[in-house]
């Protein structure tokens, strides 16, 4: 078990940390969509180096030993940055919506103040919320004493009551969630669209611009396709942990330590999945991943991009 997760927390580390390096130092990927992917990327970053090696002894051992004030913290850090991911998720999700469904007006309507926003957006609320509740022990009120909230002494356990375990997995899961399926499925509709009248143009003299037309419709509809299989893989990793953080309370909290400790690894899994998935689809991630990878990085500079682009 250590050995598997030590792997996950380095990959999440390292990957991340590769994803952070490409957008920040290379100049043409300073794009509004690769800027909120720089922050996914340092949100998963923070996940993997401040919250998982101390859930990785409290899975293990099945006890804290970092004290109570410690517990709160990481408890408040733990549920900010999760919640924080798939708030930039759900931005991404609206990036691409009018990338795709209103091309003409994008670079009007998402600019870089807007991304600022939306970054802001994605780590003050969730930070706000997540602190504000556990510090308030607003999540336990009314179930304090049951002794299945404390299998050792020194447990650090983030449990919640009914009402909170319902209004949190909304907040933080389901509703976002939703919303992102429903643009996901709405863009894709939307490049069909295009694609179809694209093919049944007539031929004109303005056949150069139909054919760049066509290649920049196919590129934004591979860039959707890329960003909602991440978003697939963000759902189908937390969907089991915000279930069972639903039905735990009102099973009066029977659900093994085990059963709790796989569901939210899986959940912390996808943080290590996502630069994986970058690589794989984006030929300029691959690229740059390569180029950091070989130290080739620190000689040619942000000019190297131009390889990037052009592979």
């Amino acid at each position: 078990m250590y050995t598997v997760i030590y792997g996950a927390i380095i990959l999440t580390i390292v990957g991340n940390l590769m994803v952070i390096i490409s957008v920040s130092h290379f100049q043409q990927l300073h794009t509004p969509t690769n800027f909120l992917i720089l922050s996914l990327a340092a949100t998963d970053f923070l996940l993997g180096l401040m919250v998982m090696p101390y859930s990785m002894f409290r899975s293990i051992t099945a006890c804290w030993y970092y004290g109570d004030l410690f517990c709160k913290l990481h408890s408040c850090i733990d549920m900010t940055l999760c919640t924080t991911s798939i708030f930039h998720l759900f931005f991404i999700a609206v990036d691409r919506y009018y990338a795709i469904c209103h091309p003409l007006h994008y670079s009007r309507k998402i600019t870089i103040p807007v991304i600022v926003v939306y970054i802001f957006v994605s780590w003050s609320l969730p930070c706000l919320y997540s602190f504000t509740l556990v510090l308030s022990n607003l999540n336990v009120a009314g179930i304090e004493g049951q002794s299945t909230l404390v299998p050792c002494v020194g447990s650090c356990s983030l449990v919640f009551n009914k009402m909170w375990a319902v209004i949190t997995s909304l907040l933080c899961f389901f509703i976002p969630g939703t919303l992102m399926i429903g643009i996901y499925m709405h863009i894709f509709s939307v490049a069909k669209k295009q694609v179809r009248l694209i093919n049944h143009a007539p031929n004109s003299t303005n056949q150069n611009k139909s054919s760049n037309r066509k290649k920049n419709v196919n590129a934004e509809n591979k860039a959707a396709r890329t960003l909602s299989l991440v978003m697939g893989v963000f759902i189908l990793c937390w969907l089991p942990f915000f279930i069972l953080t639903v039905a735990d309370p009102y099973l009066n909290f029977v659900i093994s330590d085990d059963i709790y400790n796989i569901v939210l690894w899986l959940g912390y899994f996808n943080s290590a999945f996502n630069p994986i998935i970058y690589g794989l689809f984006y030929p300029w991630f691959k690229r740059s991943f390569l180029l950091i990878l070989t130290g080739k990085i620190l000689q040619l500079g942000s000019a190297s991009f131009n390889i990037i682009h052009n592979m």
